[in-house]
This record gives C-alpha cells, structure tokens and sequence, in this order.
C-alpha cells in the first residue's frame, strides 16, 4: 500500500514507527523512544489532560491542535508496544454493533479493563 493509500493515522504511524533508533539529537520522535515506555505513557496521559481541559472549555482550536498532539503520541506508544494501528481498527470492528454498555460488561466478565 502506497502512502497516498493509507489514512492520515496510518501514516503518522509510520513515520512515528520509522524512527525508531534513529538520532535523538535530531529526532523529537527518537528522543521519546530512548526514554522508555514510561515516559511515553507519561506523555499520553499529559496530552489527553491537556485535551480534556481544551474539551472542557469549549476551545475548538485547541481541541484540534491537542488531538493531534494526543494521536502523535499515541501512535509513539503503539509503536513502542509493538501495536500496529490495525490491531486497534480490529478491536473497534469487532465491537461495531455491540451496546456500548454490553461491551463494558462483557470486559468484566472477561478480565479486561
């Protein structure tokens, strides 16, 4: 699949993907990368944060701008963890259809959070 093919998520992927070891010093992306899954779930967490307080205040610029920021790192952590983003389409595909509350229900029942 060529990029013009792939969607905007999977393309971020890639290239987030893509950088894994190279130069930090040159490399906001490879940076993260060095510093661990932690960090990177730190990151996650700050940015959704920061989206939810944007969500909060009803600031649609900066909801947009800290969505993106929020996927970019996302898709660093995915990454990271070895998760391709078609694992997560799976996921959501598999649960279309399915009352949001029985889906919940039946993660409990299944031991997942």
């Amino acid at each position: 699949m060529s990029d013009k093919e792939l969607s905007g998520l999977d393309r971020l992927y890639a290239t987030v993907a893509a950088r894994k070891g190279s130069d930090p010093t040159s490399s906001y992306t490879a940076k993260l990368y060095t510093k661990g899954g932690a960090k990177i779930a730190q990151k996650v967490g700050e940015e959704a944060v920061e989206l939810a307080i944007a969500a909060a205040l009803e600031d649609r610029e900066e909801i947009i701008s800290e969505s993106a920021d929020l996927l970019y790192h996302l898709s660093v952590l995915w990454a990271n963890a070895g998760i391709d983003p078609a694992d997560i389409y799976a996921k959501l595909e598999a649960r279309e259809g399915q009352s949001g509350l029985a889906e919940k229900a039946a993660r409990k029942t299944d031991g997942e959070k």
